[in-house]
């Protein structure tokens, strides 16, 4: 099963409690910056869920206890990794205790299929940091043993609780290491050397009797020169585990994979973006009018209602809606008191009861008490409709429900606000004569930076409905919206048609995503509400949304200009016009040249 790499990352960061910038990237290790606070994941698609989960936890662990500081002593960085592993991993289980069972099974998947590469040897003979290395990580499926002196070692590894006692600890395993392996390659060289230094044996191979010692070391005096000194080089060890890990997990990365891209929705201007409610109906009303005044000049017939029909169809609808309405208010309030009593609690108020007196040697609960009932928690709503060109056959349907829930929030007097998403509104404007003109000088919302997310200057919301009008204008409001929903969905005749402005478009739904990053805090401070719920009305994807990069520049040359190196030469006693050809000709590269310099130096400076 493919990892799902959103989720992933959604894990690291609630691990790390914090907002970590957490991207996927075709990179060899894993690798966490702990000045920026960004944590780079390798593309593990091989992975399983266990192991990826254990990974994903041990780089959080560097997230949330390795310090952005120099490490201060001079150890290799291996060295240092194996201890402060040891450490944020034994932190990690400390403050997450269900994680050791994830450490548990991921370290056990690696270690069945070899990923320390220990199978085929002795452990006991690797040194001590890869003995601690595995201790630590797979100590649960081999036995690893220890001299008391290392056994000491382990310890002061194993409790190490800051990054300075981890650093120590460090130098201590480093140095004990050290030694270790060049003591290893001393005896060799003992060994070695007590090898060339034998005395040559006969064929029985017993050592030859009757060679004159003496004749023998006048000899190799005689051959003997002086030898040259050597420096002593010291074998520095190394964690053979650390580097067979890691080797193996760039084995679980995908070969070739499509690396993410990771943007930033932009600092919106949504003030800007937002259609007021005040405009949209203004802007409908206006639409209206033209309309009805347009038919009544062209009909003769100053009682002429060109909404008639769709006006009764509301009335009608706006009748048989109110039981519903009213079934949901009922609901609301019941499951409300009964989740009040539920938390209700019951004290006493250290007031003698005198109805109780009298049973005063056979109760001891002879107190008043209070009940307590706990304020619930306020709500609001906020409705982002879909506004495009594929909702026009369920558009009145999905108005019904919106108005059956924005009648609700009227009723329990929960706040609310809907918002229709389109890339019509701002698209044309109508001048002195009525003519609809498109319009050209439309402003960003914002600063382009490369890799944002672009949103098209065309792009905004409609406040189609709001709980801070009064009851009269709300409900010419609700009308507005169901004419216009009722000559989306009329395949046939309507004596109106739509306002121009308040035409279908596309779907820019995940621009009205990115708008709400602002909108829903600024509508829970301004209704002082703690809890704000979002319902999304729409029935399909939305645009794919661009972003912004850097664009190159090229340069384009003729090679064979490149390849022209004309030297400035003229003849002994050359003439002026000689000399002058000779100047023009050396000059045609060296002025191609000039112009690529100049321009790459404007476009770097």
């Amino acid at each position: 099963m493919a990892v799902k790499q959103e989720i992933k990352s959604q894990l690291a960061k609630l691990l790390a409690t914090e907002d970590l910038v957490v991207e996927h990237k075709d990179v060899p290790t894993a690798q966490f910056n702990v000045h920026t606070r960004e944590l780079l994941l390798p593309l593990w698609e091989k992975a399983t869920d266990h192991v990826y989960d254990m990974l994903v936890g041990h780089e959080v662990g560097h997230a949330l206890f390795t310090p952005d500081e120099e490490m201060g002593v001079e150890v290799p960085a291996q060295f240092l990794n194996v201890v402060e592993d040891v450490r944020i991993e034994k932190l990690m289980k400390r403050k997450y205790l269900g994680i050791a069972k994830t450490f548990y099974r991921g370290y056990n998947e690696l270690h069945d299929k070899d990923f320390f590469e220990i199978n085929d040897q002795d452990v006991d003979t690797l040194n001590l940091a890869d003995r601690v290395n595995l201790h630590y990580k797979v100590g649960t499926f081999v036995d690893i043993s220890f001299t008391d002196a290392e056994a000491k070692i382990v310890e002061i590894i194993g409790k190490c609780e800051t990054f300075k006692e981890a650093k120590e600890a460090a130098k201590i395993l480093y140095d004990y290491c050290r030694q270790e392996v060049n003591e290893q390659v001393q005896e060799k060289k003992v060994e070695d050397t007590e090898g060339e230094l034998e005395l040559p044996k006969n064929e029985e191979g017993a050592q030859e009797e009757n060679i004159d010692s003496q004749e023998v070391e006048d000899e190799s005096k005689e051959d003997a020169q002086p030898a040259p000194p050597k420096a002593e080089v010291e074998k520095e060890p190394e964690v053979q585990t650390a580097d067979s890990l890691e080797s193996h997990l760039q084995d679980l990365i995908k070969e070739n994979g499509k690396e993410n891209v990771y943007l930033e929705v932009p600092d919106l201007d949504v003030d800007s973006i937002i259609a007021t409610n005040e405009a949209v109906h203004n802007e409908i009303d206006k639409s209206w009018k033209q309309q009805q005044d347009f038919m009544i000049e062209h009909s003769n017939n100053s009682d002429l209602n060109l909404f008639e029909e769709a006006d009764a169809e509301y009335d009608q609808f706006k009748r048989d809606a109110q039981k519903e309405v009213n079934y949901l208010v009922k609901e609301f309030e019941m499951k409300k008191s009964a989740s009040a009593y539920a938390r209700a609690s019951t004290a006493r108020t250290g007031v003698l009861d005198t109805s109780k007196l009298h049973t005063y040697k056979f109760n001891d609960d002879i107190f008043k008490k209070i009940t307590v009932l706990p304020d619930g928690k306020n709500h609001g709503l906020l409705f982002v409709l879909d506004w495009s060109g594929s909702m026009s056959h369920v558009m009145q349907d999905t108005i019904k429900q919106l108005f059956n829930l924005i009648w609700f929030c009227r009723k329990v007097n929960i706040p609310f606000e809907v918002y229709a998403f389109t890339n019509e509104w701002r698209r044309r404007e109508q001048d002195a004569t009525g003519q609809w003109n498109p319009v050209t000088d439309m402003k960003p919302y914002y600063e382009e930076e490369e890799y944002n997310l672009r949103v098209e200057e065309a792009f905004s919301l409609m406040n189609l409905f709001t709980s801070k009008v009064r009851s009269n204008e709300f409900d010419h409001q609700l009308k507005n919206i169901w004419r216009i929903a009722t000559c989306f969905s009329r395949t046939y005749y309507t004596p109106y048609t739509y306002p121009v402005r308040l035409c279908l478009s596309g779907t820019p739904l995940n621009e009205a995503l990115m708008c709400l990053h602002k909108i829903l805090p600024r509508f829970q401070k301004e209704n002082d509400v703690e809890k704000v719920q979002c319902v999304v009305l729409t029935d399909g994807e939305a645009n794919t949304v661009p972003y912004h990069v850097q664009v190159k520049d090229y340069f384009g040359m003729s090679a064979n200009a490149l390849a022209d190196d004309t030297e400035f030469e003229v003849k002994e006693g050359a003439t002026k016009g000689q000399i002058k050809t000779a100047f023009v000709k050396s000059l045609k590269t060296k002025k191609l040249n000039k112009k690529v310099l100049g321009e790459f130096v404007q476009l770097v400076a």
